[in-house]
């Protein structure tokens, strides 16, 4: 939503600018004097101020002093019918995003006001990272994510690590599935105790009762239970029902049903560890969160190599989101390091498509992650994006995207 707070006292101007904005694709919010306006100046709007200087009462000055008072991150933009040098050097020195004389070219207004958002966009992003990073569970702290599915994932492993009983954590390749079930410990009231990571396909019986020991009173993550060896399950049944001070959290890629029903896992570990299941989203199915992971590996990096994190700029988040990762986190964080040492090829191949096609990857991406959350129920999707059913159902048409596809 591109929300812009317009502030002008001349009526017949403050129309005609708000129907430009509109037909731009803009959400203009009307306000005929500071004293509307105020009200409308929070340090979490998600938007910008376009504003007039000379109007009555408390100008357009009096408004940008409020506004840096408010927010000193709010883009302000002053439009004056009487501007001059010394006029436009007091509103720049102010803190003025961008002064503009009227009247002016609704192109360049246009330019002007897209800058200001994309750059109040990244502000927010930043804030919202920065007041997960300095909650208090680990869940908030080190699952990161601003969309619902994200949501959901903390939401899953504060309930799932309240519990003391054998919990399966899943998702597709590289999703970080290792993570989420540290978290799920660091998150339980074993936090203090142990937690021992093993590959289960490494395991005999031996090695796994080893293991057991070492995470006394913690947490045992077995990775790749499904290659857990068969008499290796059966032991670590007994230790399950003999020796409980032990938590197991398993995890598995996508697809351990399967894994089931072909006889590669034990029926009775099977059902014992899918009480508890937490899943990892793919980056395909959240591509909003992608430029927030990308800028916290970003920030990783350049702290291991010891040099300034360079600047993620919207441009580059929206290549960053027009492709599809099917390494998901893993790849995700190996393009950030090469980013952070100059070597940003994928998002070069992606900027290579051009604006269109980039909008057009990110449309997509939308799409299928909206199909995702409903369950391949292409009404529901519609509604979660607010867009009218044909048009929905004419943008599955457009990219070759089946809602039955995503039915689980």
């Amino acid at each position: 939503m591109k929300r812009v707070l317009l502030v002008d006292d001349d009526a017949g101007l403050r129309d005609a600018l708000c129907q430009s904005l509109e037909l731009a694709d803009f959400d203009p919010l009307a306000a005929s004097s500071f004293v509307v306006a105020k009200d409308h100046i929070k340090a979490d709007f998600a938007g910008v101020v376009l504003s007039d200087i000379r109007m009555p009462g408390r100008d357009g000055f009096h408004l940008l002093d409020y506004a840096q008072e408010v927010d000193p991150d709010l883009p302000v933009i002053l439009l004056t019918g009487e501007g001059d040098i010394p006029m436009a050097v007091r509103a720049l020195g102010a803190g003025a995003f961008a002064f503009l004389e009227k009247p002016c070219q609704t192109e360049e207004l246009l330019k002007v006001l897209d800058r200001a958002l994309k750059a109040r966009a990244m502000v927010l992003e930043n804030r919202r990272f920065k007041s997960q990073l300095e909650k208090g569970d680990p869940a908030a702290r080190l699952l990161f994510g601003t969309s619902e599915r994200a949501e959901t994932l903390r939401a899953q492993v504060r309930q799932v690590a309240a519990s003391r009983a054998e919990a399966l954590v899943t998702g597709p390749q590289g999703s970080g599935i290792s993570k989420v079930a540290e978290v799920i410990h660091l998150c339980s009231p074993r936090a203090k105790g142990p937690f021992e990571k093993r590959a289960a396909r490494t395991l005999d019986r031996e090695a796994l009762r080893a293991a057991w020991e070492q995470a006394d009173g913690g947490a045992l993550f077995l990775d790749g239970i499904a290659d857990l060896p068969a008499d290796s399950q059966l032991e670590l049944l007994d230790l399950l029902d003999s020796a409980p001070d032990v938590r197991l959290i398993a995890g598995a890629v996508d697809g351990l049903d399967e894994v089931w029903e072909g006889g590669g896992i034990n029926p009775d570990l099977y059902y014992r560890l899918t009480v508890h299941p937490v899943r990892v989203p793919a980056l395909s199915e959240r591509p909003e969160d992608i430029p927030v992971l990308f800028r916290h590996y970003v920030a990783q990096a350049a702290e291991q190599a010891g040099i300034a994190a360079p600047e993620v700029t919207p441009d580059h988040a929206a290549a960053l989101m027009a492709q599809t990762w099917p390494g998901n986190a893993r790849s995700l964080m190996s393009a950030a390091m090469r980013f952070v040492l100059g070597m940003p090829e994928e998002v070069s191949k992606a900027a290579e498509m051009g604006l269109a096609e980039q909008l057009a990857q990110v449309e997509r991406s939308l799409l299928i992650a909206a199909l995702a959350r409903q369950n391949g129920r292409a009404s529901d999707a519609a509604k979660q994006l607010k867009l009218p059913r044909k048009t929905f159902y004419d943008k599955l048409a457009r990219y070759g995207i089946k809602p039955e596809e995503y039915r689980r």
